[in-house]
């Protein structure tokens, strides 16, 4: 059996690649929040940080896909937050 080698395409240890990671932690620190009811405003709040380092991957990387849905996502969860200290 041959083994290929594959070539990864997105860069390393570059700003983007710190972007990446870091939002990505806090991502999965706002879905620990969500899913065991604790802290439901760092949920908010910390997925609107880690949302907006993925736009700003999207926009490094010029990657259309990445912009719009993390775009988005920061609105609504902006909205979320204005309903919430808001409202």
């Amino acid at each position: 059996m041959e083994w290929k080698q594959f070539t990864k395409v997105t860069p390393k240890y570059d700003l983007s690649w710190y972007i990446k990671w870091i939002s990505s932690l806090l991502i999965l620190s706002a879905v620990a929040c969500r899913s065991t009811g604790v802290l439901p405003m760092w949920d908010l709040w910390l997925s609107v940080f880690g949302t907006m380092g993925w736009f700003a991957v999207g926009m490094l990387w010029h990657d259309r896909a990445l912009i719009t849905l993390n775009g988005v996502l920061v609105v609504i969860l902006i909205m979320g937050l204005m309903k919430a200290y808001l409202l």
